[in-house]
């Protein structure tokens, strides 16, 4: 997927150069009075760029996935499912706060509350999630560790549906629909039940995500 994401953003470059030169091809200096017919030679060069545009457009819209996608911009909190230029989902959703939080007795190791960028599948979908809460969830309240993996189970605060896409992230639901549209959480994806379930539908087990 990473080689399909470099080709799509070639391709979109060079159709960016492309519409920039054709439309420069068109514009006349603003000092002059007489509008002069452009030369044989500028006609074949902007029929080349167009036959370019056209050769491009057909090429980047093949190079999209042919199922539905996952697309997270952290910076706004939202987050698209999307069929090939087609927005099928719209959603409000929280992301990672980039708080630092200290790791007891190991130095200067340290969590960082970040939503990862970059390209991830679908690796799991669950119904019903349970919580097990880790490490980080009990050092920040201030609470001992418990070693006992039952005493680290939590009901109810995932919502109905989980996406996971890898090394312990998730898209799911929250208690806090207050906060959506901000950067609180400590890396997972938040939706509201609506969207949540929306996306769970959408996607399968391999649908990609694209998150930045």
């Amino acid at each position: 997927m990473g080689r399909l994401l470099l080709a799509t953003s070639a391709v979109v470059l060079f159709l960016l150069l492309v519409v920039s030169a054709m439309t420069t091809s068109r514009v006349a200096p603003e000092d002059s009075q007489t509008v002069h017919q452009p030369a044989a030679q500028d006609k074949a060069g902007l029929r080349t760029l167009q036959a370019r545009y056209k050769a491009l457009s057909k090429q980047l819209s093949q190079l999209m996935p042919n199922q539905p996608y996952i697309l997270v911009d952290t910076a706004r909190n939202r987050l698209y499912v999307k069929h090939q230029e087609q927005v099928v989902l719209d959603a409000i959703a929280s992301t990672g706060s980039g708080i630092i939080l200290d790791k007891p007795g190991e130095g200067h190791s340290q969590w960082i509350f970040d939503t990862p960028r970059g390209e991830f599948l679908v690796k799991s979908k669950l119904t019903n999630p349970t919580w097990i809460k880790p490490d980080w969830a009990f050092v920040e309240e201030g609470l001992a560790v418990p070693q006992n993996v039952a005493d680290r189970a939590e009901q109810g605060v995932l919502g109905e549906y989980a996406l996971g896409f890898g090394k312990g992230y998730f898209i799911h639901g929250t208690l806090y629909t207050r906060l959506l549209g901000k950067n609180v959480t400590h890396g997972c994806i938040r939706l509201n039940d609506s969207d949540l379930k929306g996306v769970y539908k959408l996607a399968r087990v391999g649908t990609p995500i694209m998150i930045f």
